[in-house]
C-alpha cells in the first residue's frame, strides 16, 4: 500500500490523508499525511528495508487556530507498568491544557506548520528503489554514482509550533550508472524517531518550533520529566539529522548541528540504511556542525560544536582521514552564538562569531532564546588549522556582518588577508523570528588582514544584477583555495529557488540558469568531470526540481561551462523543497565501511 499525500490550498486547513493509491501519480492539489495514531505506527524499530508507507493512518485535519479541545495523538503503552502508565496519563493531561493555551494566540509565521510545510515543503512518505527511470536527454558518462539530498520530512503531524528545520531527517537519493538512474528516499532513523515511532507520537520537544516563551520552558519540563519516568530516553541525542551530508572515512554522514552524526549506508541497488548515531569510535562526544569541511588536498575533516547551555560554547576540532579526532581546542565566547557555518583555507580555519545569539534566559520573559544583539560587534576568528588551544586566535570586526552560510575562503599572503566569500543576511534572524522587513542575501567578499586586524566588505555582484543567492557551493576540489566561480541558488521569490546562478567572484559576472514556468529547486550542487578535468567549472550541475503546476519532480543535469540542460531524470514522486546534498562515486560506495 503506497501513501496518498492529499494538502488542500486552504492555509487553514490541512486535509491528511493516506490512501491506497501509487505516488507514481501526481496530483496538483497540494498534499501532505503523517503518522499519529496507534495503528499508523511501526510497533518496532523498522528494518531499514521496510517503508514507513507501509502503513495506514485515520484522517486528521490542523486545528482552525484557536482550538477549544487540543488532542494529543493515542500512545502505545503495552510496554510500560502501571505508574508510567499513570505519570504518561498526568504528563499527557498538563500537555493537553499547555496546547489548550499555546492556541489560544496565533502562531508566528516562522513557527506555523500551515506556513512552515506547506506545499512543497510539506512531507513525503519513504520510497523504496524504483529503477529504469524514465531520461530526456543524456546523462553524462562521467556520473557514476549516488546524488543525495537531506531535507526536513516531519513524520508526525505537528501538534503545535513547527518550524521548516525541526523536521524528522529525510534523504533522498538518485543512482546513476551507465547513464541508468533510480530513486529512492528513506527517514534517517535517529534515536528521535525511532522512540517517536514506538510511543506514536511526537513526545521530543521542537528546537525552534516549539521551545520559546514560557510553554517553552513548560515542554522542557514535561520532556525531562517524561525522561525521569523511563517514558523515553533522552541520554542518547535528541537531534533530527535533516541539514547537512557528508561522505567521510568511507561513511555517508547525516547531520544536524544539535547531535552526533549519524551513519547511512548506500545499499548496492541505492536504498538507504540507517546504521546509527556515529562517535567516531567513543572520540566524539559533543554535537557536531551540520558543515564539516574536508580539505580536498590532506583529506582532514574539520569541524565545530556549540552549546546553548553551557560554557565551552564552541569548540574546535578536526580529524585526520582515517577518522582520528584531535583534542578539543576550546573558543572562549561571551554567549552562546549561532554557528552553523565556518571555512577553511590552506592554514587556517574561520570562524564566524555574529549577531545572532541564544538567550535562554528570555524564555522566562516570554521570548524566543533566538535574538539579534544590536549591541555585539560581528567579528571573524582565525585559528591555525593545528592549533592545540585559542592562545593564537586573532579576531577581526567585520560589523552588521551575518552568513549563515560561507562559500569558501583562502590566504592572500600578499596582503597578509584572508578572503571569505559568504552571502549576508539581512535581517539576520529572520529565520527565526517573524520580521516585517525584506529579507535580502547579498554575496560578499569580506578582507581579513591578520596584521592590522581590520576588514574590509565589498559586494560581488553589481547592483543592477544583484539577487538573493543562499545555498550553493564552489568546486570541492578546490575548498580553502582561491576560486574563480561559485555555484548559488536564485532565492527568488523568498524563499523558493527559481534558479541557479555561476557567478565569477572577481569580476561579479553572472550566467543565470532558471527552472521556468512554475518549476522551483533547492542547493545547486556541482560534480567535478573528473580527474581530467580541464578547468574549474569543467563538471555539472545538479538539483531537485518541482514543478507547482503538474506537480511532478525531476533531477536537472545542467553543464557547468555552457549553463545549458544536459538531462533531465523523471522522478517517480514528489521531492520536497530541503537543504544540503553531496555526491558518492561508486568506487566509494564499494567501500563503505
Amino acid at each position: 500500500m503506497a501513501c496518498s499525500y492529499v494538502l488542500t490550498p486552504n492555509p487553514t486547513k490541512l486535509n491528511l490523508s493516506f490512501a491506497p493509491s501509487d505516488l507514481d501519480a501526481p496530483s496538483p492539489s497540494s498534499s501532505v499525511s503523517f503518522t499519529n495514531t496507534k495503528q499508523g505506527r511501526r510497533s518496532k524499530l523498522s528494518s531499514t528495508n521496510s517503508s514507513i508507507s507501509d502503513t495506514t493512518t485515520t484522517l486528521l485535519n490542523f486545528p482552525n487556530y484557536p482550538s477549544p479541545n487540543p488532542i494529543i495523538p493515542e500512545k502505545d503503552t503495552s510496554r510500560w507498568n502501571p505508574l508510567q502508565r499513570a505519570a504518561s496519563a498526568a504528563l499527557d493531561f498538563a500537555e493537553t491544557a499547555l496546547l489548550k493555551r499555546e492556541r489560544s494566540k496565533p502562531l508566528p509565521k516562522t513557527v506555523d506548520p500551515r506556513h512552515q510545510i506547506s506545499g512543497n515543503y510539506a512531507p513525503v512518505p519513504e520510497q523504496p528503489v524504483k529503477s529504469s527511470l524514465s531520461v530526456d536527454g543524456k546523462i553524462p558518462d562521467c556520473i557514476d554514482g549516488v546524488y543525495l539530498r537531506n531535507g526536513a520530512n516531519p513524520l508526525f503531524e505537528p501538534v503545535s509550533g513547527h518550524h521548516l528545520f525541526d523536521g524528522d531527517g529525510m534523504v533522498h537519493a538518485v543512482k546513476i550508472t551507465n547513464g541508468e538512474a533510480s530513486y529512492s528516499c528513506r527517514f534517517t532513523e535517529t534515536e528521535r524517531l525511532v522512540q517517536e515511532k514506538q510511543i506514536g507520537s511526537p513526545i521530543f520537544p521542537k528546537a525552534i518550533g516549539e521551545l520559546h516563551g514560557h510553554s517553552g520552558i513548560a515542554r522542557l519540563m514535561l520532556f525531562y520529566a517524561r525522561g525521569l519516568f523511563g517514558l523515553l530516553n533522552h541520554k542518547n541525542g535528541t537531534g533530527v539529522a535533516n541539514a547537512g551530508l557528508v561522505y567521510f572515512h568511507d561513511r555517508l554522514l547525516a547531520m544536524s548541528e544539535d547531535d552526533l552524526p549519524y551513519q547511512v549506508r548506500i545499499t548496492d541497488n541505492g536504498d538507504l540504511e540507517t546504521v546509527g548515531r556515529f562517535d567516531f569510535d567513543g572520540q566524539l562526544n559533543s554535537a557536531m556542525i551540520a558543515h564539516p569541511k574536508i580539505d580536498p588536498v590532506t583529506k582532514e575533516m574539520f569541524a565545530l560544536s556549540y552549546d546553548v547551555v553551557k560554557k565551552p560554547y564552541l569548540k574546535y576540532f578536526r580529524f585526520s582521514p582515517d577518522g582520528e579526532k584531535s583534542p578539543d581546542v576550546e573558543i572562549p565566547l561571551a554567549s552562546p552564538t549561532m554557528m552553523h557555518d565556518f571555512a577553511i583555507t590552506e592554514n587556517f580555519v574561520v570562524i564566524p562569531d555574529q549577531q545572532v545569539v541564544f538567550q535562554l534566559s528570555d524564555m522566562f520573559l516570554g521570548k524566543s532564546p533566538v535574538k539579534y544583539d544590536a549591541e555585539k560587534i560581528s567579528r571573524f576568528g582565525i585559528l591555525p588549522r593545528n592549533a592545540k588551544d585559542a592562545s593564537e586566535m586573532v579576531w577581526v570586526e567585520s560589523p552588521e556582518t551575518f552568513c549563515f552560510h560561507l562559500w569558501n575562503a583562502w590566504d592572500s599572503p600578499e596582503t597578509d588577508e584572508v578572503v571569505v566569500i559568504g552571502s549576508c543576511m539581512t535581517p539576520a534572524d529572520s529565520i527565526f523570528n517573524e520580521c516585517d522587513e525584506q529579507l535580502d542575501s547579498v554575496l560578499s567578499e569580506i578582507r581579513l588582514n591578520l596584521k592590522t586586524g581590520k576588514s574590509t566588505r565589498r559586494t560581488i555582484i553589481p547592483g543592477s544584477d544583484q539577487m538573493n543567492l543562499e545555498a550553493g557551493m564552489v568546486n570541492r576540489n578546490l575548498l580553502g583555495r582561491k576560486t574563480r566561480y561559485a555555484y548559488l541558488a536564485i532565492a527568488e521569490p523568498w524563499p523558493k529557488v527559481s534558479g541557479f546562478a555561476k557567478v565569477d567572484l572577481s569580476t561579479g559576472k553572472v550566467k543565470n540558469h532558471f527552472y521556468g514556468g512554475k518549476k522551483f529547486g533547492g542547493e545547486p550542487f556541482f560534480l567535478p568531470r573528473g580527474l581530467e578535468s580541464d578547468g574549474e567549472d569543467d563538471g555539472y550541475i545538479m538539483s531537485f526540481v518541482h514543478d507547482e503546476e503538474s506537480w511532478e519532480s525531476e533531477l536537472q543535469i545542467v553543464n557547468a561551462v555552457t549553463m545549458e540542460l544536459e538531462a533531465t531524470v523523471k522522478l517517480p514522486s514528489r521531492v520536497p523543497y530541503g537543504f544540503h546534498g553531496t555526491f558518492v562515486n561508486s568506487a566509494d560506495m564499494l567501500n563503505q565501511a
